[in-house]
């Protein structure tokens, strides 16, 4: 997907096992952000970044929504251990991810794998994708402030 694309209508499964729709989020402006693994050391900064500025982003009037290839057990329980206030997607067939290009070949110490590309989109209220930050350009640790820095 790219700037000006919409995201698509269903999202996927949550932690919770609710079905997401993106008609859900009707009149918000949406931070969807794919990440490689729950309970990893990036992938929980990241998530926790996003949960501790929560309230700035909300003032923004954006609503979070990750999206990982983990079961719906395994997002649920990094939700409960991480206090995580936002939907996790359980995309275990890579449906979602595919579709907005985050899943593809990744290079690791010389060894090419596919799997999840870290990805943020930020969409409008009308679920238009108005910025992208990829895999370079995300700091997991700082990764909301980076997003509200781009706001300004």
């Amino acid at each position: 997907m790219n700037i000006g694309d919409k995201l698509p209508e269903v999202l996927g499964k949550d932690q919770q096992g609710s079905d997401i729709k993106l008609s859900d989020f009707a009149g918000r402006k949406i931070i969807l952000y794919t990440y490689p693994k729950a309970n990893t050391p990036g992938c929980t900064a990241e998530a926790c970044s996003l949960q501790e500025h929560k309230a700035e982003l909300e003032a923004e009037d954006y609503a979070i929504i990750g999206v990982s290839k983990d079961r719906q057990e395994l997002q649920q329980k990094f939700a409960e251990k991480y206090d995580l206030q936002f939907p996790l997607i359980a995309d275990t067939d890579t449906t979602l991810l595919q579709e907005l290009g985050a899943w593809g070949e990744k290079t690791n110490y010389g060894k090419t794998t596919m799997g999840i590309l870290r990805t943020t989109f930020l969409a409008d209220e009308n679920g238009i994708i108005t910025q992208i930050f990829t895999s370079k350009q995300i700091k997991t640790k700082i990764h909301a402030e980076q997003i509200l820095e781009s706001l300004k």
